[in-house]
C-alpha cells in the first residue's frame, strides 16, 4: 500500500511538467490520487498521457494558469526566478517545492534504491525497474527518461521497492535517504554548479552521509573518481560497501564481457557463484551499469540468480544507443551522450557492433559551459567515427558565453584527425547525411538535446 500523499503535494502545479524528471513524479502522484495540475512550454505526448491519468497540463507558462488553491507549485533547477507562474505563487503564498523535494516525499515509507553517477544513472535505474517488475515485486521507479518496454518514466507499484534516479548536476541528491545506493562513477562535469573536482568529491559523499544506517552503498571499483570516493567513505560507520566492476578487487567482479553485435553477454562473480546473462545494448559501459544492478539488488535481498535472468529481459531505454531504423541499407540510432566519456562509451561500443561498417555521427553539444571546459574532449571523441556533421550548441537553460560555440570542438576533431563539418541549419542534416550514407553505415544522432528530432527525418531522406 503506497505511503499517504503529503498534504503539500494534494494539489501540485508542475512548472515544466513535461520535463523527463518532473512528469514522472506528476504520474506517480496522478496514480496515488493528488490532484495534479501543470504548464510546459509545448505540447507533446507525454503532456496527453499526463491528461490521461487526469492531470490539467496548460501550454505555455502563464500566471493564470496556475490554480488560487493549489498546494504548491514544483520546480526544478531549469526554471527561472521570473517564471510568471513562480511569481504568481510568490505573491499567493503557494509554497514552491523543489523536484527533489517532492520525490523523496514519494520515496517516504518504502524501500529505495537510488541510483547516481555522472554518466548512466537512467539506463542503470531502467535496469532495475525492469528486472524487479519482472520479477513480481511490483516497484514504484521514476526515470530520467522512458523504458523502450513499457514506455513510461515513472510507474506507481504496489510493492515495496522505490527506485529513482538520483541527479547530482544541482546537489538534488542530497535530499534522498536510500537504504541502497550506487555510485557508477565520479567525474567533473555541471561546471555551473561545481568549480572542482573537491566539490564535486565533497557532494557525493554528503549523498553517501544519506544512506540510512546500516544500507548499502554499491559503487565501481574501475573508475578512478568512484575509486578514490570509496576510499574516503571506508571510515564510515553503519555503511556497507559494495564494490563491482572488472578489477580483480571488487566483490561482485565481472568475469566477461562477450559482445555478440548490438547485444552483450556478461560473466560475473558473486559470492564464488558465476552467472551469465545477456544485457541487450552494446559496450561494457552498459554490461557495467547491469552488474551495478545486480548488485544493487541482491543489497536489497533479491537472489543473484533471479536477477540475472530478469535483466536479461531489459530491452533498453529511449535515446540509450536507440535503433531508431534502417532504410536504404543504412542503420539510424540515437545516442543520448553529451560528455566526452560517454561520447568515447556509445562510439566504442557502437565501432565494437559494427563489423567493419562506417560509423556517422551528427552530434549536438549540450550547454555552453560544458562546451568551454571539455570541449577539446569531445572533439577528440569524435575522432573515432569515420566522419561527423557538428550542429550548434544546444543551450538548454543556459546564456551563451562569448567564445564558446561548436568552433571550439570541430578545430580539436580536426586536430585529432577526424573528419568533421560544421552544420548551423538542422533542415540540412538530412539530405547532408543521405549524401554521405550508403549501404552497410551506421548513422549515429548523439547529443542530449534536439537532435533527437532527427532520426525519423534522416530516415525518410534516405528512403527517398
Amino acid at each position: 500500500m503506497a505511503p499517504a500523499i503529503p498534504t503539500a503535494m494534494e494539489r501540485p502545479h508542475f512548472i515544466g511538467i513535461g520535463g523527463a524528471g518532473m512528469s514522472g513524479i506528476a504520474k506517480i502522484l496522478a496514480r496515488r490520487g493528488a490532484r495534479v495540475a501543470g504548464s510546459d512550454a509545448k505540447e507533446s505526448p507525454t503532456a496527453a498521457a499526463l491528461r490521461e491519468l487526469g492531470a490539467t497540463v496548460r501550454i505555455g507558462h502563464a500566471a493564470d494558469h496556475l490554480a488560487g488553491d493549489a498546494s504548491c507549485v514544483v520546480v526544478s533547477s531549469a526554471i527561472r526566478a521570473d517564471n510568471p507562474e513562480l511569481a504568481r505563487a510568490a505573491e499567493l503564498g503557494i509554497p514552491a517545492v523543489h523536484r527533489s523535494d517532492a520525490l523523496a516525499s514519494l520515496m517516504t515509507g518504502l524501500r529505495s534504491i537510488a541510483v547516481a553517477g555522472t554518466h548512466g544513472k537512467t539506463t542503470t535505474t531502467s535496469m532495475l525497474a525492469v528486472a524487479l517488475s519482472g520479477l513480481g515485486l511490483d516497484p514504484s521507479y521514476a526515470i530520467g527518461g522512458d523504458l523502450a518496454g513499457p514506455g513510461t518514466n515513472a510507474r506507481h507499484g504496489a510493492g515495496e521497492i522505490f527506485v529513482a534516479e538520483a541527479d547530482e548536476s544541482d546537489r538534488s541528491f542530497h535530499k534522498y535517504a536510500p537504504e541502497v545506493a550506487i555510485v557508477l562513477n565520479v567525474e567533473l562535469d555541471h561546471h555551473a554548479n561545481y568549480a572542482s573536482m573537491d566539490e564535486i568529491y565533497e557532494s557525493f559523499e554528503i549523498f553517501a552521509d544519506r544512506i540510512v544506517p546500516g544500507g548499502t552503498l554499491v559503487i565501481s571499483a574501475d573508475q578512478q573518481g568512484a575509486v578514490e570516493l570509496t576510499g574516503r567513505l571506508r571510515t564510515r560507520s553503519g555503511l556497507n560497501i559494495v564494490t563491482y566492476g572488472e578489477s580483480d578487487s571488487a566483490d561482485v567482479r565481472v568475469h566477461k564481457i562477450t559482445p555478440r553485435g548490438l547485444t552483450s553477454e556478461v560473466t560475473v562473480v558473486v559470492d564464488g557463484r558465476f552467472l551469465t546473462f545477456t544485457v541487450s545494448v552494446p559496450g561494457s559501459h552498459y554490461a557495467l551499469n547491469a552488474v551495478a544492478a545486480l548488485a544493487a539488488g541482491v543489497a536489497l535481498g533479491v537472489p543473484a540468480h533471479n536477477l540475472a535472468s530478469a535483466l536479461g529481459k531489459y530491452t533498453g531505454v529511449k535515446r540509450r544507443l536507440q535503433l531508431k531504423g534502417e532504410a536504404a541499407g543504412v542503420q539510424v540510432i540515437d545516442s543520448y551522450a553529451h560528455h566526452p566519456t560517454e561520447m568515447t562509451a556509445d562510439l566504442a561500443a557502437m565501432r565494437g557492433a559494427s563489423a567493419g561498417s562506417r560509423l556517422l555521427v551528427v552530434f549536438q553539444p549540450h550547454l555552453f559551459s560544458r562546451t568551454q571546459e571539455l570541449g577539446k574532449e569531445m572533439g577528440q571523441a569524435l575522432a573515432l567515427a569515420d566522419a561527423s556533421l557538428v550542429l550548434d550548441i544546444y543551450p538548454a537553460r543556459e546564456d551563451p558565453i562569448d567564445g564558446v560555440t561548436s568552433e571550439l570542438i570541430i578545430a580539436a576533431a580536426r586536430a585529432s584527425g577526424a573528419d568533421v563539418t560544421a552544420v548551423h541549419d538542422m533542415a540540412d542534416v538530412p539530405g547532408a547525411v543521405a549524401g554521405m550514407a550508403r549501404p552497410g553505415d551506421l548513422v549515429l544522432t548523439m547529443g542530449a538535446g534536439d537532435v533527437t528530432d532527427l532520426g525519423p527525418e534522416i530516415l525518410a531522406r534516405l528512403s527517398s
